[in-house]
């Protein structure tokens, strides 16, 4: 990262940061053509979980090539002097990494994965019946890179 007094380096931070968002946007590439899609998503420390419909082009793309880029932001504000045009900058939070999506296809897999989503947004646990899996494909994208970089604003925790 260029400016490291902007990056966070706690993994535990960037975790906080990634609690605390909405949406995560993954990044597919296939053929040299570049795919971006924003995303509900689960987190569990090590991972991302994502559903989707049964078919469609983001099922196309992480058949093409599993491996993605993903970013996520929060707290976001733009910030100036109304008299002074290079005063403008954004304040934010926000977290980039690469990773592999693979399909759940386990019961209990795929009910863990949709539990994360769930989390995300609710703070708790669901019980999932059969049919409710039916008509959906549940995916985890595992972590293998990720940085933090906080502009204009201090620590969260």
């Amino acid at each position: 990262m260029r400016r490291a007094d902007k990056e966070i380096t706690c993994r535990a931070e960037i975790g906080s940061v990634i609690r605390g968002c909405r949406i995560c946007r993954v990044a597919f590439a296939v053929d040299g053509e570049p795919y971006i899609v924003p995303l509900s998503f689960g987190y569990d420390g090590k991972a991302f979980y994502f559903h989707t419909a049964l078919e469609g082009r983001k099922i196309d793309c992480i058949e093409a090539n599993p491996r993605v880029c993903f970013e996520l932001d929060r707290d976001v504000r733009l910030t100036g002097d109304k008299s002074d045009p290079c005063s403008w900058t954004f304040t934010y939070e926000s977290v980039i990494g690469y990773g592999t999506i693979n399909e759940l296809v386990e019961p209990e897999a795929r009910i863990f994965g949709l539990n994360r989503i769930m989390e995300q947004y609710t703070r708790r646990e669901w019980e999932f019946r059969p049919r409710m899996l039916e008509g959906t494909r549940i995916w985890r994208l595992e972590i293998e890179s990720v940085t933090g970089k906080r502009s204009g604003q201090e620590s969260s925790d």
